[in-house]
């Protein structure tokens, strides 16, 4: 396999149906599975290039196979999101798009979301990370940024550090005053236009979730 550029990373809570996302797996130069989550690409007609975890969640008949696209990996202090995060990273993407991270168990998907913040430092700013969905789609920045929308998207903003305070223009409302001390504080904002910026005080990493 060539470098590959873009890699999808499945996760193992709601396959995504919508096409646009579907077209992220379609266009991907690599798919790395998380455990038993190969078991919804195939029956979607799609193949995994990897399959990373501890693989006792995968039929016996994945198992036989793809043979020589498993990874073992045994350790528990990360899940087997972060741990297709690490062998995804092993061949310098431009691009990282993670779908299936949300739905299905509640608590698995506070958890995914929780980690992009922490995928996108170790990355860094030569690679792009996404968590898409067939609802939206959350980004990790750090910094000033400004992102594209559509006017009258909905946007909400998470951050974990209370200490961070936020300007943004483009949005319908003000979220100067905003201390980030719970998850729902600058939720369901609005863009007036087809963009946006943030302007945070410190260098923290913040999440962006914009709607379809």
């Amino acid at each position: 396999m060539s470098q590959p550029k873009t890699i999808a990373i499945v996760a193992a809570g709601e396959f995504p149906r919508r096409s646009a996302v579907l077209r992220l797996l379609d266009e991907a130069d690599m798919i790395i599975c998380c455990d038993s989550a190969a078991a919804a690409l195939v029956d979607s007609g799609r193949e995994p290039s990897l399959i990373v975890g501890d693989l006792d969640s995968i039929p016996a008949s994945l198992l036989e196979r793809f043979p020589d696209r498993l990874r073992k990996v045994d350790e528990q202090e990360d899940n087997d999101l972060t741990k297709a995060f690490y062998a995804a990273m092993e061949f310098s993407p431009s691009c990282i798009h993670i779908l299936g991270a949300t739905g299905l168990r509640e608590d698995h998907t506070l958890g995914n979301i929780s980690l992009l913040a922490r995928y996108q430092q170790e990355a860094g700013p030569s690679c792009r990370i996404d968590m898409v969905s067939d609802y939206g789609v959350f980004l990790a920045a750090s910094g000033e940024h400004t992102f594209a929308c559509r006017p009258g998207q909905e946007v909400s903003i998470f951050a974990f550090d209370n200490t961070l305070r936020i300007s943004a223009s483009g949005l319908q409302y003000p979220t100067d005053s905003v201390v980030f001390d719970s998850l729902w504080k600058a939720t369901l904002n609005v863009a007036t236009g087809d963009s946006f910026t943030i302007s945070p005080s410190n260098d923290s990493f913040y999440l962006v979730y914009l709607s379809r």
